[in-house]
């Protein structure tokens, strides 16, 4: 069985005509609700979250998809219920919860994210930070289903090599077949749910290698062949918050890609039947993904439009930023400079120097690649090839509290008030050479302005001179590297605005209460206040401080109002945040 996407289609709104055709739908006045999130966006790691909120109150379902990134059966299936419609119930989609893994069509470039649900929340990564987020919304949940494609075919008895209890392709997984919840007389039969969407499922697929069996991996168990799920999504759910859990495994040997997203539709379609969560209409799109045109900005000016048949041109040295892809799909769109920045590119600054091609992928796959052609040097890029000097590949940055590699022609994002330092820049040339790293608009050694940047510790909240900058609003600053009139390289310093997220304040001892900017908060004169912890922006909190009334406060510090603030009234009710010069935010304080 081989479909195309155009017969996908008609199957999928045929399975969604079934469904709905089992269900009482009521007229209502109501309408459902579809709220959009995104993180990390413009990275590898963008990660886009949909909540559906259906016309009446049900149970929430939770879809996970692409936690491991070369199962496209998963990722392409959660994908199609995104822009679902709902009469009855929630949905929570996350189509792609790993991204870079997606992009780079591997199960985990830095270790399986599906198994770092039973570690410490933690920032250490993107992967644990998105596994956070992840944890969130399954508290949010009543159901998860988490989408895979695995090896061979599951069956509870050994058949052949591929097709026994140690494969996983074409079952539906659960933990234990029982989960008792600890402290009350509730018991969640996972095997009989299973086995109920099972049945409905398998008369409907004609192939009996293809047919669904249920598997218990019998994570929690101490002889369990399973027991490293014990960091998955699904034993998380089950253990943490006893909530019903499982995953969904269509086979990598199917034989193409539409049938493993026509399967996992028919189970998924299965399960919400049984959860009662009714879908008005779906969203659909299985059309080969098609590139329109990129938005393309050179220099800061105005952007243009680059057809997907058309070449960009550039001279040496330009700056691009691909601000835009038009496709016939919205969503897993990534875009890569190839030879400059990571592989997602978009929105993202660089100077090109040399011939390179904007290649677009949907998902992994490629889409389209532009050409890039540098059609004509500048003087300094002539000079350079003359001469035969050779260009410098990466600028060695300390910044953030990390050593970095910056490379030829990209952009460093700071904030305004960040310290950062330039090390070096690689391949290393010798001190006689006459190379110089300049960083225009700052000076080291005001007695000795050599032009000679590297080894200073530069400011961006004090030390720089606006006027220099490229845009002369202070955003955005060069470095550049010479050998005499020559161009080595050069690198862009991008600041954005210092602020401040949020305060932890400690009333009396006892209570914490979270601040926020421009927010006002109540406070008698008989209080103690202490500011536990102040978060913004920047990398390091070094140099931030707290004034009330003019008054500096230290964070841990206890300080009664009566102290801040001795007449009755109070003159300056402006609690402010500030690095150096800067006022990073503030908040009103009403006191009593």
């Amino acid at each position: 069985m081989n479909l195309t996407f155009s017969t996908l289609r008609k199957v999928f709104w045929s399975l969604v005509g079934v469904m709905i055709s089992t269900w009482s739908i009521f007229p209502s006045e109501a309408f459902s609700k579809r709220e959009h999130l995104v993180y990390f966006p413009n990275t590898a790691y963008e990660l886009n979250i949909y909540k559906i909120k259906g016309k009446k109150p049900g149970k929430t379902l939770m879809l996970i998809g692409g936690i491991q990134g070369n199962e496209p059966g998963g990722f392409l299936s959660a994908d199609l219920y995104a822009d679902m419609s709902l009469d009855r119930g929630n949905l929570i989609v996350v189509p792609r919860a790993n991204f870079y893994s997606i992009i780079t069509n591997q199960r985990g470039p830095n270790g399986d994210m599906n198994r770092r649900f039973n570690e410490e929340d933690s920032s250490s990564s993107m992967e644990d930070q998105i596994v956070s987020i992840l944890k969130k919304l399954i508290n949010e949940s009543d159901y998860l289903i988490n989408l895979h494609d695995g090896v061979g075919y599951y069956h509870p008895t050994y058949i052949d090599k591929w097709r026994n209890p140690t494969l996983f392709g074409q079952a539906i997984i659960g933990d234990t077949d029982e989960f008792k919840i600890p402290g009350s007389n509730k018991t969640l039969k996972l095997g009989e749910m299973a086995r109920k969407i099972i049945q409905e499922v398998n008369p409907r697929i004609n192939n009996d290698l293809y047919k669904f069996h249920f598997m218990n991996t019998r994570t929690g168990e101490e002889d369990s062949p399973h027991r490293e799920q014990r960091g998955s999504a699904t034993y998380y759910a089950l253990t943490k918050h006893n909530i019903p859990s499982f995953g969904v495994e269509t086979s990598k040997f199917l034989p193409s890609v539409d049938l493993k997203v026509l399967h996992h539709n028919m189970i998924i379609n299965a399960f919400m039947k049984q959860f009662g969560i009714i879908p008005e209409s779906p969203g659909l799109n299985l059309d080969a993904p098609v590139l329109k045109y990129l938005v393309v900005t050179i220099n800061g000016q105005t952007p243009i439009v680059v057809e997907s048949n058309q070449t960009l041109e550039l001279q040496a040295g330009d700056m691009i930023s691909v601000t835009h892809i038009e496709s016939n799909y919205e969503r897993g769109l990534s875009l890569d400079i190839v030879g400059y920045g990571g592989v997602n590119d978009l929105r993202k600054d660089y100077a090109i120097f040399r011939d390179t091609s904007i290649l677009v992928r949907k998902d992994n796959e490629k889409v389209a690649e532009i050409p890039v052609r540098i059609t004509e040097k500048g003087p300094r890029e002539e000079s350079r090839t003359t001469s035969g000097t050779k260009r410098i590949d990466y600028f060695v940055i300390e910044a953030k509290g990390l050593r970095l590699l910056l490379a030829n022609g990209e952009t460093l994002h700071l904030v305004r008030g960040d310290e950062f330092k330039i090390i070096d820049v690689l391949p290393r040339t010798p001190s006689s050479s006459g190379v110089k790293v300049n960083f225009k608009g700052f000076v080291g050694d005001p007695s000795n302005n050599t032009g000679e940047d590297r080894g200073f510790t530069i400011n961006t909240g004090s030390d720089l001179m606006e006027r220099f900058s490229l845009d002369g609003k202070g955003e955005s600053y060069e470095i550049v590297v010479n050998q005499g009139e020559t161009l080595l390289g050069r690198g862009i310093v991008k600041l954005a605005s210092p602020k401040v997220e949020f305060l932890v304040l400690r009333v009396n001892g006892h209570g914490h209460h979270i601040l926020k900017p421009k927010s006002a908060f109540s406070i008698s004169r008989e209080d103690t206040i202490c500011i536990e912890e102040i978060r913004t922006n920047l990398s390091s909190s070094d140099g931030i401080s707290l004034k009330i009334n003019g008054q500096t406060v230290l964070p841990g510090e206890e300080k009664t109002i009566k102290e801040l603030y001795p007449a009755a009234r109070a003159s300056d009710p402006q609690l402010k945040v500030e690095k150096g010069s800067l006022v990073l935010g503030m908040i009103t304080l009403n006191v009593r």
